[in-house]
């Protein structure tokens, strides 16, 4: 019996065991009944068996009791096989539980992960955003304007119109043997011959014009223009703009490079609504001609454009001097910020230069209330864009330079001394820019079709010296602020079809000088000075000039003016970086030219020769909202 189980390996799997016990199950069927024939052959007697064959006998009773010995046996072996396999299915179905509690406990553990993984992500871009905000500040603002222009334009007249009359007269005089007798006859004639009155003004130079005009005697050129001007003459008239929308947008980020380098920028979007051009009829003011120190500060058009980007390398060699070079902040200066509700905007002094410069500075930090300046910069580089390699030497014009120096003589949170100096070297008549023509500058021709034109110098017409002081000061309330300054130019004999230095294109121009001075009073209302309320005048002489083209305002720089200009403004902080902004300025001009270096200056009161209008009296009355960020 031992033998049938002799191999078998009680520990296998399930199914194994199983076999077995329904094997030893059989078996145990099998010997009972075995027993049972034992049982009958123990009882019976011997039996008598055919001739020949042996008697048969029944078992001993020994055997039968070795039987049941090993039945009992049998059975004990059953039921422990049964434990067994009753112990293994209950470890087999806790197997089973842990497997299916696995994945849940997996799948939690992933979750805990994730988030572990996401704070972790979210600790890092945090630390990474500080850093890079550490490295860059970033703020801007955005200001809707809203105008209403009133203007008066004096009685004068044409010069652009006598300019062409001239011109035809020039053409006819040859023709006819003599003097025009009049300017039906001069329209006459030049109808009469006028294929080749084309080819004389297309082959028509501006020496050639001057030669012409300086041939004439002096009594036969007032015989000329006593001729000419009559039908020249312009009325009075009224030039009003009742509603001009403004949006502007600046933007202005710095950073730190490294510990004693930085660098800032500004870009700036100025547009009229309506008009997205950038390029404006000209129409004899500073601010209708699109050229690169003014893109930024007269409404232009939806593009985005560098205002001011440079570099700022401090405490060179651990010295007090440091070196700065790129689109310099050369706009918003003290004191014009104050009417903006603004702190300093730029270098240079606000009321001498507000023009965007490309150059260099050189500082000197004597303490820390004093800083030295001497700048340099470029206003026309000749060598790029202007066709040079198409002119011989003798015809190429001269770079226009500008040196200065700008000290900062006393400066503290409530005191501004500063001192401007600048001096420009082969000034030339205007500066590269676009603008639309409705007449030729050289033979007054009137364009019937304006298209924009790239403006190119033609020449160079001498130098300019400037120079200003400004001073500013806090005193509880109030805010006191004001300028004098001076201009002086210097001309090297040339002139061209618009002029030269303070001169007209057929004088011979001297040295002129000029002055402007500024005075502001600002009031602050209230211990949280959210209103302020400031009054502003200014005053320029007859050859007043200054370099601030850019200045933001929209009939024309207020500092430019020769005569007078008076400003109201109100501004009121709604929150900290809300405000609105009401603002009147008035201007009284006294002569032609404002702006302007070029051509001489008129007084406008006695019917002057004006190449292109302008205003005698002009105001306008200014409503806005910034939201600064």
């Amino acid at each position: 019996m031992r033998g049938l189980f002799h191999g078998v390996r009680f520990t296998d799997a399930r199914k194994p065991i199983t076999e077995v016990i329904d094997m030893a199950k059989s078996l145990i069927l099998t010997i009972c009944l075995l027993l049972a024939g034992v049982s009958g052959w123990a009882q019976s007697p011997a039996t008598e068996t055919p001739a020949g064959n042996p008697p048969t006998t029944a078992p001993a009773r020994g055997d039968a009791a070795a039987v049941r010995q090993e039945i009992e046996q049998l059975k004990k072996t059953l039921a422990e096989l049964e434990k067994r396999l009753e112990a293994q299915e209950k470890q087999r179905q806790a197997e089973q539980q842990a497997q299916q509690q696995a994945p849940k406990q997996e799948s939690s553990s992933s979750k805990e992960l994730e988030a572990k993984v996401e704070e972790l992500d979210t600790r890092v871009s945090k630390t990474e955003v500080k850093g890079a905000l550490d490295r860059l500040n970033f703020s801007g603002d955005y200001r809707f304007e809203a105008h209403t222009i009133v203007g008066h334009v004096p009685a004068h007249f044409d010069g652009m119109q006598l300019q062409n009359l001239v011109v035809k007269t020039l053409f006819a005089f040859p023709i006819l043997g003599r003097m025009p007798s009049s300017v039906d006859e001069i329209n006459n004639t030049i109808s009469a011959h006028y294929a080749d009155y084309q080819q004389f003004t297309n082959n028509l130079t501006f020496a050639q014009l001057k030669q012409a005009m300086g041939s004439f005697s002096p009594q036969m050129q007032q015989q000329l223009f006593g001729l000419l001007m009559p039908s020249t003459f312009v009325p009075g008239y009224q030039a009003n703009t009742p509603d001009l929308l403004t949006n502007r947008l600046r933007l202005d980020f710095g950073g730190r490079v490294s510990d004693n380098v930085s660098f800032s920028a500004r870009l700036s979007m100025y547009k009229a609504f309506g008009d997205s051009t950038g390029v404006q009829v000209f129409n004899g003011q500073p601010n209708t001609f699109n050229m690169d120190g003014t893109t930024t500060g007269v409404p232009n058009s939806d593009q985005v454009r560098v205002e001011r980007a440079y570099f700022s390398w401090n405490r060179i060699a651990d010295s007090k001097f440091y070196l700065s070079i790129g689109r310099r902040p050369s706009t918003y200066g003290p004191p014009m910020n104050y009417r903006q509700d603004e702190l300093r905007g730029g270098t240079p002094s606000g009321s001498l230069i507000d023009y965007q410069f490309d150059g260099i500075t050189l500082g000197y930090n004597l303490s820390d209330h004093m800083i030295w300046r001497l700048c340099y910069g470029i206003g026309y580089q000749s060598g790029f864009g202007n066709g040079n390699l198409m002119k011989m030497p003798q015809d190429r014009l001269k770079d226009t330079h500008f040196v200065g120096a700008n000290l900062d003589l006393w400066s503290t949170e409530k005191t501004l001394f500063q001192a401007t100096y600048a001096h420009a070297f082969n000034v030339t008549d205007g500066f590269n820019g676009l603008l639309v023509l409705s007449r030729n500058p050289l033979t007054g021709d009137v364009i019937n079709a304006p298209v924009i034109m790239r403006y190119t110098p033609s020449a160079n017409l001498g130098g300019i010296n400037l120079f200003g002081v400004n001073m500013t000061r806090s005193l509880r309330s109030f805010d006191l602020y004001g300028s004098a300054n001076y201009s002086g130019t210097r001309p090297n004999g040339e002139t061209t079809p618009f002029g030269g230095l303070m001169s007209d294109p057929f004088e011979v121009p001297v040295d002129r000088n000029g002055f402007m001075v500024l005075a502001g009073l600002r009031y602050k209302f209230g211990n949280d000075e959210r209103t302020k309320i400031g009054f502003e005048f200014n005053h320029g002489s007859k050859y007043w000039f200054n370099f601030a083209q850019a200045e933001d305002d929209i009939i024309a720089p207020k500092t430019n003016t020769r005569g007078e200009a008076y400003e109201s403004y109100l501004t009121h902080r709604i929150s900290e970086r809300f405000i609105f902004k009401a603002d009147f300025i008035k201007y009284m001009y006294a002569y032609s030219g404002s702006g302007w270096h070029v051509g001489a200056p008129k007084p406008l009161g006695s019917l002057p020769i004006l190449g292109f209008p302008t205003y005698d009296n002009a105001y306008m009355f200014s409503l806005g909202i910034i939201a600064r960020f």
